[in-house]
Formats: structure tokens, sequence, C-alpha cells
């Protein structure tokens, strides 16, 4: 496996049988091989990313005291503004060279997970920051919607499994800033390599080098998207609840070289959670005699609140 593998979710929703099982089939494996997919075909059309590009743009442009204002203590870094440096990966001390934003949940059904999530927050020097990026988190919310069918289809369950666990589910939306390098990095990248928490990551602005993804061999690859694909990863709670069949692939985001050290990158990634309810229990599909049960049960809460201990995000 030396490239990330590209799928058409159009075939998915082309309501042709053969066609639906052929999404099916080429996500199911690429998930089992390498935990990555470029999908062709999703929500977002060309002008919402154009917009929102523009928007996390201007917002990262802000003076640095005054993107502070928008950063909240006490909810873990849950929403708003999280300054640079802030994050590191599971076992290591450097922070990453990024700084970041997290849009979450629009609760508009359910008055008691409303008061679980924190508020979404304002930022009032830009009238359509929030606006446009509500829209984005809509969009990649649908699409992540449809690549949980597929994958529910492939691992023997009814294909609206995941449908109830993920509406109102703790997704969180996070345009990232990585700013430009400007002295020799001591021990730090952009994203030091780590697995994803969540059930699976959305990424936009994986077009260019930096976002490497590590295959069964430990081989580091490139993952390069095509300016209308989205990658797609498997995160560690559908790499638990599947018995690990499907993959959450160690991936980082490296530093250019030196030549480019003076530019700045963005990514944005949609990380999509369930309610925090959801039992991560093995699935029984997923188990036999030559895959016994690797994970102990746990809820999608309880799980997210041990890996926002272990990055730094929560005490």
């Amino acid at each position: 496996m030396e490239r990330i593998p590209s799928v058409d979710l159009k075939d998915f929703l082309s309501g042709d049988p053969n066609r639906k099982q052929k999404f099916i089939n080429e996500i199911g494996k690429a998930y089992e091989d390498i935990g990555f997919v470029a999908l062709k075909g999703h929500f977002l059309d060309d002008e919402l990313v154009d917009n929102l590009y523009k928007e996390v743009k201007n917002f990262f442009d802000l003076p640095v005291e005054k993107k502070r204002e928008y950063e909240i203590e006490g909810i873990g870094g849950q929403r708003g503004y999280i300054s640079f440096g802030k994050e590191s990966a599971k076992g290591k001390k450097e922070g990453d060279l990024k700084e970041f934003w997290h849009f979450g949940q629009y609760v508009e059904d359910d008055e008691e997970r409303r008061k679980e999530y924190p508020e979404n927050v304002e930022v009032k020097e830009l009238p359509k920051f929030n606006e446009i990026g509500k829209k984005a988190y809509q969009k990649l919310e649908e699409t992540a919607k449809h690549v949980l069918r597929a994958l529910a289809l492939h691992v023997g369950l009814e294909e609206t499994y995941f449908d109830n666990y993920i509406h109102n589910g703790n997704s969180i939306l996070r345009p990232i800033h990585y700013p430009p390098i400007l002295e020799e990095p001591k021990n730090a990248v952009r994203a030091a390599a780590h697995g994803d928490i969540n059930l699976i990551t959305l990424l936009m602005g994986a077009q260019g080098r930096g976002l490497q993804v590590q295959n069964h061999k430990g081989d580091w690859i490139d993952a390069i998207a095509e300016p209308d694909e989205l990658m797609i990863n498997v995160g560690d709670m559908l790499s638990r609840h599947t018995n690990n069949k499907l993959k959450s692939t160690i991936h980082r985001v490296v530093n250019p070289p030196r030549e480019l050290w003076g530019t700045s990158r963005y990514s944005i990634p949609f990380f999509m959670h369930p309610i925090s309810e959801m039992k991560l229990d093995v699935l029984e599909s997923c188990i036999d005699e030559n895959n016994p049960k690797q994970f102990e049960d746990i809820t999608a809460g309880e799980f997210l609140n041990e890996r926002l201990i272990e990055l730094g995000l929560k005490k």
C-alpha cells in the first residue's frame, strides 16, 4: 500500500445496487488495509470551501491578544480558540506547532443534550465566521453519516446503525493554522505522530505535502488529496468498536522543507464523535477464533475524557 485509495460517495448514493456495493467494498478494503481514503462526491461545494478558508484566514490573522480573548478556560479546549503549542501528541512533551479553533455541535431538538456541551463561541470581529463555520460543520456531518452507513454494512450491521449515535454527537470542526516556522524547531513538528480519538475524521486541506500516514510495514507515505477530495480516516473509537478490523492509522504533519518555512499551512479536520453514552464494546460480528476480543468495554464519553487528559487539554 504505497498510496491512499480514492472513492466516490456518489457511487453509494446512486440508487444503483452494484455501484453502492462497489463503494462499500472499496472503502471497507481501504480501511482494513491502511485506514485512510480520499473521498470525492461529498456535500461541500467549492463556494462554501472558499468562503470557509477566507474566514479561517481572517480569524488567524487577528492579533494574538484578540484571539486569546476567545480562549475559554475550564472546558478542555472543546470550543473557541486554542493557542499555539498548547496541544501535544499522546506521550510527547513538545507542543505541536499549530493554533486552532473549535466549532462544536448545534443541538436543536434536545434540551438535555444542549446542556451537556459548551456553547459555541461567537467571533464579534468577523460577522460571517460563525455562520460559514456552522454550514461547513453540517455538510461534513452529512457526508460522515453516509460514510458510516457504508461501513455499517461492511461489518454486517444494519445500514443506519450509527445514525442515532451521531445525531447531536459531540463532533468537532477544527480549523488549524500552522504558522511560518521562524527558527529551527527543537524536536517539534506541526503535528506529531498520533491516532485520532473519534469514529472517523474528514480532513479538508490535504492538498500538497505535509500529511503522512504510517502503513503496516511502518513506512511513512504521503497522503495527498485532489482539490475536490476529503481525506477520511478511521479513529480509535471505530477501531475499538470493530475489534481493529477497521484500522485507526498513525499519521503526522511534518515540517516543510526549509525553503518553505516562511509559509503558513491551513487544514480543517472534522472529528465525527458519537453521543457520550454510546457503548464502544467490541461488536460480536467482529469477533471470531482468529480475532478474539481485544478491547475492554467503555463508553464514548469515558474514552474521550481519558484521551483529553493524555493530550494535556484536560486536567
